[in-house]
């Protein structure tokens, strides 16, 4: 009887906020007065204890796994890019909620490397990915392997297996999808091994002096390797990479290697089935999933265009997700996909705080979309981020303060505006100091361009550019097992519990353990 009336009085509150508030309502605010009101306090606390005390354990087996990677999505990324998209949406920012904030599972990962206290986007991959932490810059391979050991890099028992290695031995179908170079350390990690992330291309490796025939660049791995030349998506940025010295790509670049392949036409060649390759957003949307056996889209000679940059012709991280669910969701034996947000990295090195912002709601908007295409009683979500960064969130602005404009208040010591956002350190730090009569002092923001898409954002420490931050990062999972990434925990546990759930990896699983159980409707 006692269970009973505590299900009674969590439903009648649950159904009054919901009556009084409405479910989508509750979360987006359009006045900041209703925060004023104990009765909205209450009644939010009581919803938010009543989902999570009707939300069970999903303990079936993970058909699908997809992995979203926002690179140098610090928690701090997270809280402002919330405010950020919920102030564009019109609504109170702080009340907002990204896609993967309404996940009920979340915890956090130790990101240091092997060799580092504060981590790089390579040693990071390998980590969550292969289930080993490894040295700074190194990707797939053991901590055995120091930077630009070569020979070392191509020993078998120092080369690492990628969670989409364990999917394609258990006969899963798998795909990279990001918005960097698809060289790049982060998709990387899922099919190479590199004694370091800048050998993209053989001209890379010979720049650092190695002999690119003793030491495979990352674009060759791609094309040759054991891994790479089985994935059946892959999308992202870097034709460079692919491309001879002789020849351009559809947008006029140069291509960068020196061995004379066109490793994009071999690509093609080396396929069975109807192999697509698309360089633009109108050819990927236009190509038919359902004709398709394997994708390759290359959208720019380097990393992919900012998406407040507007460029012509350039898929969304959304629309690139949705291509890669659709080809590999033919594959009845379910499929592992790496989805990569990775201009929020490099935007943040710039120190250009907004556009780390919007491609993080770009981030969100793609797991959006994945979650209208999958089922969650089969496929198991993952998000998280490799590492951190310096931007913080100071001062004490007023509720729905422009987060990307200068704080509501003034420093109590220059009587100044300062931003809210800034930076430990970074770049053009001439912008925000000058020297008067012998005396460093700020610049005075209000005539600054704070606030525009390209604007730097204040810091301390002068950089070339901004570094990566060492704090833990978020880790929010939705789907089977999805209990299983709550707490705190080193970063390599999280491919193991990925490969638990989908009864993947050499380590334990669902299936050693019990009988396998399958969402059946």
């Amino acid at each position: 009887m006692p269970g009973f009336w505590l299900a009674f009085v969590f439903h009648f509150v649950f159904c009054h906020c919901q009556y009084k508030y409405g479910p989508e309502r509750a979360w987006n605010l359009r006045s900041v007065e209703e925060l004023k009101s104990k009765e909205f306090w209450f009644h939010d606390a009581q919803r938010t204890l009543y989902e999570k005390l009707s939300t069970p354990p999903n303990q079936y087996v993970a058909k699908n796994v997809i992995m979203f990677l926002g690179d140098g999505m610090s928690v701090p990324t997270v809280t402002a890019s919330r405010i950020f998209d919920g102030q564009l949406r019109g609504v109170v920012g702080e009340r907002n909620r990204l896609e993967f904030e309404k996940f009920n599972f979340v915890g956090l990962s130790k990101t240091y490397c092997a060799n580092k206290q504060v981590a790089d986007s390579a040693c990071t991959a390998s980590a969550y990915l292969s289930g080993i932490k490894a040295n700074y810059l190194t990707i797939g391979v053991t901590p055995d392997v120091q930077l630009n050991d070569c020979a070392g890099a191509r020993l078998p028992q120092n080369r690492l297996s990628s969670i989409a290695a364990w999917a394609l031995k258990g006969r899963k179908s798998a795909g990279v999808v990001t918005t960097t170079r698809v060289t790049h350390a982060s998709p990387a990690g899922v099919y190479a091994h590199t004694s370091n992330r800048d050998f993209e291309s053989d001209f890379d490796v010979n720049s650092f002096g190695e002999n690119a025939s003793k030491c495979p660049d990352i674009a060759q791995q791609l094309i040759d390797g054991d891994v790479g030349q089985r994935l059946r998506v892959i999308l992202g940025g870097g034709t460079s990479k692919f491309l001879p010295n002789t020849q351009k790509d559809v947008y006029g670049n140069p291509g960068q290697r020196l061995d004379g392949r066109n490793l994009i036409e071999e690509w093609q060649r080396s396929k069975p089935g109807n192999a697509r390759v698309v360089f633009n957003r109108t050819d990927l949307l236009a190509n038919d999933a359902r004709s398709t056996d394997f994708l390759f889209g290359l959208f720019n000679a380097s990393h992919m265009a900012y998406h407040l940059d507007d460029s012509i012709d350039t898929p969304t991280l959304s629309e690139m997700t949705e291509s890669a669910i659709n080809i590999l969701s033919r594959d009845h034996g379910g499929y592992f996909l790496f989805v990569e947000g990775g201009r929020i990295d490099h935007a943040h090195h710039e120190t250009k705080a907004k556009k780390a912002l919007d491609e993080t709601v770009q981030f969100s908007n793609a797991i959006k979309k994945a979650r209208l295409l999958t089922n969650p009683w089969d496929t198991l979500i993952v998000v998280t981020a490799d590492h951190g960064h310096t931007v913080t969130i100071s001062g004490y602005p007023d509720v729905n303060n422009s987060i990307a404009g200068l704080n509501s208040e003034l420093s109590d010591v220059d009587s100044k505006p300062y931003a809210t956002l800034s930076y430990a350190n970074g770049p053009d730090y001439q912008k925000f100091y000058q020297s008067k009569d012998g005396v460093v002092e700020r610049v005075n923001l209000t005539t600054s361009d704070i606030g525009d898409k390209d604007a730097r954002y204040p810091h301390g420490v002068p950089m070339t550019e901004e570094t990566h931050g060492g704090g833990d990062v978020a880790v929010y999972a939705h789907g089977p097992w999805a209990h299983l990434f709550t707490g705190v925990y080193e970063q390599n546990t999280i491919p193991f519990m990925m490969g638990y759930a989908s009864c993947l990896g050499p380590g334990i699983t669902y299936c050693d353990l019990q009988p396998k159980v399958s969402y059946n409707p």
